[in-house]
């Protein structure tokens, strides 16, 4: 995993090494200097444009600067205080203007068309959100130390940083101790999921999954299609009040008869491993109170989805208090219309606290969906997935996420982990598929072998 640090938590690690930071500051000038070196493609008759403000920033820029300088680099240095307007035509443009501290607006000069390398992350983007309150020089390519930043994640900033380099300049130890919140990567995810015994079963993985209703009976199918995607080894599907004739061959049906069900499911849960339950399964009111009875009873591990968040949400005591009286394990999905009904207000700006937030009011590992997908524990620890790309914005595909979730905790894993690996495996699954015509059912078909990547 990747560390990923706040403003905030890098303010900390810089007061920790405040008596050493020269030698840091020389460290990432160095590796600017680098990265300037390779983007050039050499250094004899080259012309390099540097941007500098009075912070760390400004500090590694001139740094930069100087070594471009000693390897025979035309170098012109300019203060953000009085930096022209256009800037003289030059091989590439260096934007150590701002950094992680910046708040404000900068308006950055006109560079033409030439390329940027960015220092720590574009400047005049918000190290926290994202977001940039005035216009931002794009960069070509962004180095950044040590740890990333939470807006080199989040669009826009995401899509202003160009290729992405992480640098140790020997801060490791100081940024572990303040990181809350890491990036997942394939190895992580290899890490974490099962292997299944020589002696497994069937059922030693089985999940049971309520989905669809009538006139939503594709929600039901993806979900189930994904869960045997994803290693469970028995899927029994449960829609309400219909049978799912779209469903794969494999997965079994017991349809939900009549308007109350709640105890006929529970009471049959006793050879599942998992429980994934909401998908296209209706908001009337007696689904609704159905529904919120398995959650709160449910003895298996459960994934709580779709129309099961709006349950969970609409009721008296309110979906906090609700699912705090669980006692198993459990796995919310929300994207940002769900996070809205289930605390009353839009996730904030910093999406690390948002889904902290809710994590802590409900006791449930919380998984908010978004162009970075986060996922957040109860006790404040966050991972962030960037696999997944505009392609996942389909119809189904959050039936699908839910379904990777229910097979690997019917696996045995932590619901942590089950979550933010599902992400990962849902996103890199998708970009399987062409970049244009995709459909939520192509995700879980190249699932099997985003699988043999990692095994």
């Amino acid at each position: 995993m990747l560390p990923i640090v706040t403003p905030v938590e890098m303010r900390a690690v810089d007061l920790a090494v405040a008596p050493q930071l020269d030698q840091y500051i020389e460290r990432a000038g160095a590796a600017v200097a680098r990265a300037a070196m390779r983007m050039l493609g050499g250094t004899y008759g080259r012309t390099v444009n540097v941007i500098v403000g009075v912070g760390n920033n400004g500090a590694d820029g001139r740094v930069a600067a100087r070594m471009l300088v000693d390897r025979g680099v035309k170098v012109r240095v300019f203060d953000v205080a009085d930096c022209p307007r256009q800037l003289p035509a030059a091989d590439l443009v260096i934007d150590a203007a701002f950094g992680t501290g910046f708040h404000g607006r900068w308006d950055p000069p006109d560079v033409g068309g030439t390329r940027v390398l960015a220092v720590d992350l574009p400047s005049g983007v918000n190290a926290l959100t994202g977001s940039a309150s005035g216009p931002v020089l794009p960069a070509d390519h962004t180095v950044t130390f040590q740890a990333l930043k939470p807006g080199l994640l989040m669009p826009p900033g995401s899509q202003l940083v160009g290729d992405l380099e992480l640098v140790d300049i020997g801060l490791g130890e100081r940024v572990h101790a303040h990181a809350h919140a890491h990036l997942v990567q394939q190895s992580d995810v290899a890490s974490w999921l099962p292997h299944r015994p020589a002696t497994a079963h069937k059922w030693r993985a089985a999940t049971r999954i309520v989905a669809g209703s009538v006139g939503m009976t594709g929600a039901a199918a993806l979900a189930a299609h994904a869960a045997m995607r994803s290693g469970a080894g028995m899927v029994q599907l449960s829609a309400v009040g219909c049978l799912v004739t779209d469903s794969s061959l494999e997965v079994v049906q017991r349809p939900l008869q009549g308007p109350v069900w709640a105890r006929a499911l529970l009471d049959s849960l006793d050879r599942f491993h998992s429980l994934v339950i909401g998908p296209g399964i209706g908001r009337d009111d007696t689904t609704a109170k159905e529904t919120r009875a398995v959650v709160l009873e449910a003895s298996v591990p459960t994934v709580v989805d779709g129309d099961g968040l709006f349950a969970m949400a609409w009721n008296a005591e309110g979906a906090g208090a609700l699912l705090r009286r669980r006692t198993m394990p459990t796995v919310l999905t929300p994207h940002d219309g769900e996070y809205h009904l289930l605390t009353g207000s839009p996730p904030a700006p910093d999406r690390f606290v948002a889904a902290r937030r809710l994590a802590t009011d409900t006791g449930c590992v919380v998984l908010l969906k978004g162009p970075a997908t986060v996922v957040a524990e109860p006790d404040g620890r966050v991972l962030v997935i960037t696999t997944g790309d505009e392609r996942l914005a389909t119809a189904g595909s959050g039936d699908v996420l839910a379904g990777i979730i229910g097979g690997l905790l019917a696996q045995g894993m932590a619901p942590f982990h089950a979550a933010a690996s599902s992400a990962w495996l849902h996103g890199r699954a998708s970009r399987r598929a062409p970049a244009f015509g995709m459909v939520a059912g192509d995700i879980a078909d190249h699932l099997p072998a985003v699988f043999e990547e990692l095994a």
